[in-house]
């Protein structure tokens, strides 16, 4: 009994043609002709002792000579599928650019270019989720014919993010070494403190600052391969990102002051003034009524953005209370209500309603801004602490999208007594410039979680010193002496700069600082006399009489949470004091700062300088901190290479 599929096989064998040995070799030489050229791949393959010429071709030809008319059927089949598979999404995606497809002038782009030469990598870097090895490229201008690498190519620019005519990957124009340069990115442009001559402005004035943000934007930086940009250098977060032995406050004072004097590490002949503050702990925390405003636009569709704020708040949910409420409002296109005041202790209801998060849209910062802050006013109690939390890669695109005109409008939110902070996320678009305006004047602090451990140190370990203020309005000035101090530079702080008479000004705002919280700032002073000034002394001016011998006068001003009067407590600069706890540290973070910023006033002070004082001076190191700090020193200086 013969099967009806045998009789079938049997007639198609009959009726299928006999083949033709050479139009199939030429049929298949045409075919593989053009896929090798529709994937940019016409050159010949490299020779080798038994692969002369064409060997693909060859190789294929013997395959097919060896095998029946039904395997070449099938076989030919395979391949066509297997190129229309790679090729047309290939085509479709990459478009008239794609490295290898020639542009014609006429189709070509009238744009300046860049192409890429001598590329050697392993691997292409995603500068926005993990670390990699960054690629050593060399620059220059192409005609618009050419085939170009844009930057997306690089560095696989994220869905959502605007694609900016720069590279990302370019060499620094002082030591030549790979600097990432994301699309869309904003950092606040500031010259750095200059050297100043204390008898022609013996006053230093600005305010606290307790953002962190800046290391957190290095430390990402450097681990995905590139130097920061130097716009994300600021010295004084760099410094207080980490924790130092200060003395705690006694009595009901919010913080305690304290001076120390160091040797300049970079400098000799001059010396550091370290002025540290040390934050008073509450014994009991007040309850917290917290409103996320999240920010679900488009471009937060990125696993470190939308998904790794949701892993983060889940973390900061463990530590709140009974006593606590939570409420969501979101923005994108629109802004809306996704939670209302809920407890705390409704986790449940509290992290169902994070899940339900997606990001689609535009970004209407200024909707999402007026829903929140009205969320919070309905929240507030008396002995409470309201605080908004923003999390953003701050693209304000919809809305009020200018810093200045978003600070007019949160400096009339905050008298509310409502505070605000900052989260950011992701790279590639982030603008950092408008979440640090956005912190200082909302009364908060600012902050970059780019790993879930950084998230913890922010939302669980500093938690209080985070969300619980202990003093508003924090204002440093410093009055040095003339007749002891020639010259003096302070240490970052750029963007808290105030003029000197906002010192007694209580209508000016200034920086805060929270429970258990620290503040350090650093002065480089030059003594009368040493051979370390850089300026000449003044034929005609007569130094001051000074004080007691003293180097100078610190003088801070702070309110209390919701006063409006401000409180003084000075303090003398001697020259005999001691270095504080932890001064070799906090020096070589701040010579770490200068290196990646181009400072001049260091000399020729190395990251082998800065990782041997960091060493000396590590101490404990519970969570290892200081010790990711000196990793960080040494790929830079790799880097820097």
């Amino acid at each position: 009994m013969t099967d009806e599929f045998d009789d079938l096989k049997r007639a198609l064998d009959a009726a299928a043609p006999k083949p033709d040995a050479t139009r199939k070799a030429e049929t298949l030489a045409r075919a593989m002709e053009n896929f090798d050229k529709a994937q940019g791949m016409a050159r010949q393959a490299r020779p080798t002792s038994d692969r002369p010429g064409w060997g693909l071709v060859r190789g294929v030809g013997q395959m097919f000579a060896q095998i029946g008319s039904r395997g070449a059927l099938v076989a030919t089949t395979a391949v066509a599928a297997l190129a229309m598979v790679a090729l047309v999404p290939a085509l479709r995606n990459a478009g008239p650019e794609m490295p290898g497809l020639a542009v014609t002038e006429a189709e070509a782009p009238v744009r300046e270019s860049v192409v890429v030469e001598d590329l050697a990598y392993d691997g292409l870097a995603d500068t926005s989720l993990s670390p990699a090895p960054a690629p050593t490229a060399t620059l220059r201008k192409a005609a618009p014919a050419e085939s170009v690498l844009q930057s997306s190519d690089l560095a696989g620019a994220p869905s959502g993010s605007t694609s900016s005519a720069e590279p990302r990957l370019w060499p620094d124009r002082r030591h030549g070494s790979p600097v990432a340069e994301a699309d869309t990115e904003a950092f606040p442009e500031v010259e750095p403190n200059g050297l100043k001559v204390t008898i022609e402005e013996p006053v230093s004035t600005f305010s606290i600052d307790v953002d962190t943000a800046s290391w957190s934007i290095i430390r990402n930086s450097i681990a995905n391969g590139f130097l920061p940009p130097r716009d994300a250098v600021r010295i004084e977060e760099m410094v207080n990102y980490f924790p130092y032995a200060y003395p705690a406050p006694d009595g009901d004072v919010p913080f305690r002051t304290s001076v120390g004097m160091s040797d300049t590490p970079w400098r000799d002949g001059t010396r550091i003034v370290q002025i540290g503050l040390q934050g008073a702990m509450p014994a009991e925390r007040p309850p917290l009524n917290l409103v996320f405003l999240i920010d679900t636009s488009g471009s937060m569709d990125q696993p470190n953005k939308l998904p790794l704020l949701k892993q983060s708040f889940r973390l900061l949910l463990g530590e709140l209370t009974a006593q606590d409420e939570v409420s969501i409002v979101t923005y994108a296109g629109s802004a809306g209500q996704v939670l209302p005041p809920t407890s705390a202790a409704d986790r449940d209801t509290i992290l169902a309603a994070l899940d339900r998060l997606s990001a689609g849209g535009g970004t209407a910062g200024q909707e999402g801004l007026q829903q929140a802050y009205a969320t919070a006013r309905g929240m507030a109690k008396d002995g409470e602490v309201s605080r908004v939390i923003l999390a953003t890669d701050g693209d304000f695109n919809i809305g009020i999208s200018d810093p200045g005109a978003l600070e007019d409008y949160i400096a009339t939110e905050r008298d509310s007594g409502t505070y605000l902070s900052v989260l950011g996320f992701g790279r590639g678009n982030l603008d950092d410039a408008t979440m640090q305006a956005l912190a200082q004047t909302g009364n908060g602090m600012a902050a970059y979680i780019d790993t879930l451990a950084e998230a913890q140190k922010v939302l669980v370990d500093q938690l209080t010193g985070a969300l619980v203020p202990i003093a508003d309005d924090v204002k440093i000035q410093v009055e040095w002496n003339p007749a002891m101090v020639a010259e003096y530079r302070l240490l970052g702080y750029e963007t808290r700069a105030l003029r000197r008479e906002d010192f007694n000004n209580d209508r000016v705002d200034a920086g805060e600082i929270g429970a258990g919280h620290q503040v350090t700032a650093l002065y480089e002073i030059t003594p009368v006399g040493s051979p370390a000034r850089l300026t000449d002394p003044l034929r005609y001016a007569e130094a001051g009489a000074g004080q007691g011998g003293e180097l100078g006068y610190l003088r801070l001003r702070y309110k209390a949470p919701g006063a409006e009067t401000s409180q003084l407590i000075e303090t003398p600069i001697l020259p005999d004091a001691a270095p504080l706890p932890d001064a070799r540290f906090a020096m070589a973070i701040a010579g770490f700062g200068q290196i990646l910023s181009g400072s001049e006033m260091i000399g020729d002070w190395s990251f082998g300088d800065a990782i041997a004082l960091a060493l000396q001076g590590r101490g404990e190191d519970p969570y290892g901190y200081r010790q990711e700090a000196i990793t960080l020193m040494r790929l830079a200086g790799s880097l820097m290479r």
